[in-house]
């Protein structure tokens, strides 16, 4: 399989290594195309793939092409990709906030997929919600998806209008939890522990607790009541995030978010 990759920053070299890492394309056929010098020098040296600063004929000799650059500099791509771009090649973005049917139009191209993955996409860890053009045929569509689990792990939508909520949920999510470990650290250094203890304790916590998530029997709502015993540490500080309507402020948040994926994709 031959692949371009059109804009090579975190997001477009995380899949790039994790079709590498698993064999997925072999370096003479992944064609890299990244317009900042530094980093294309930077490419180059690493031996990531065939790397070029411009969209040329070559991207049409692929099967795939990843559009992964800024939505904002998706207007200055198109028309080069536009005359290059072949009836039968298929076309992945990874470009928030820009529909499917407003890439068809501005390619002359109706095989188009979107994805919306997140950033541990760099280690392998990633979650994608992913969905496609209807003219997309179901063999594109699994091998898209093949590639598209190199990066973690994928979900299939059949309205491209839950994508929004998908960017909301997981796409910003890495932040959210971000934020929470932020709070216990600063919580903790109050209390005392310098900054390296705390960061210890706190990440080493949440590492657990996912795990505990993921392998025990139990909802999360068991998981919790097996920590927090009545009358002690934990109901305390549970009763405080309640009175504090921590739930609902991160629900509202997470909503927010989708609503303003949903004004990005309609501008």
């Amino acid at each position: 399989m031959k692949i371009a990759i059109v804009g090579c920053g975190n997001m477009g070299m995380a899949f790039a290594k994790s079709f590498l890492q698993y064999d997925l394309v072999k370096k003479d056929n992944l064609l890299l195309i990244e317009k900042s010098t530094e980093r294309s020098e930077a490419l180059k040296a690493e031996k990531a793939g065939v790397v070029v600063d411009t969209i040329g004929p070559r991207v049409g000799e692929t099967d795939l092409i990843i559009l992964s650059v800024k939505p904002q500099d998706f207007s200055s791509v198109f028309d080069a990709l536009r005359s290059v771009i072949q009836p039968n090649q298929v076309i992945l973005s990874i470009m928030a906030g820009i529909p499917i049917a407003q890439i068809q139009d501005k390619l002359n191209h109706p095989l188009v997929i979107r994805a919306m993955p997140n950033t541990p996409a760099m280690l392998g860890m990633g979650i994608t919600g992913f969905t496609a053009a209807k003219e997309v045929d179901l063999a594109s569509l699994r091998r898209v998806e093949n590639l598209i689990n190199a990066t973690g792990r994928s979900i299939f939508l059949e309205e491209e209008s839950m994508l929004d909520a998908v960017t909301a949920l997981s796409g910003s999510g890495p932040a959210y939890f971000y934020y929470v470990v932020k709070a216990m650290v600063e919580a903790g250094k109050q209390m005392g522990f310098d900054d390296s203890v705390a960061a210890l304790l706190v990440k080493q916590t949440m590492l657990g607790a996912y795990h505990l998530i993921n392998t025990a029997d139990k909802s999360l709502d068991e998981l919790i009541k097996a920590v927090a015993s009545k009358g002690g540490t934990t109901e305390a500080a549970l009763r405080e995030f309640e009175s504090g309507n921590l739930a609902d402020t991160l629900v509202t948040g997470i909503k927010a978010a989708q609503t303003r994926a949903t004004e990005l994709s309609k501008s």
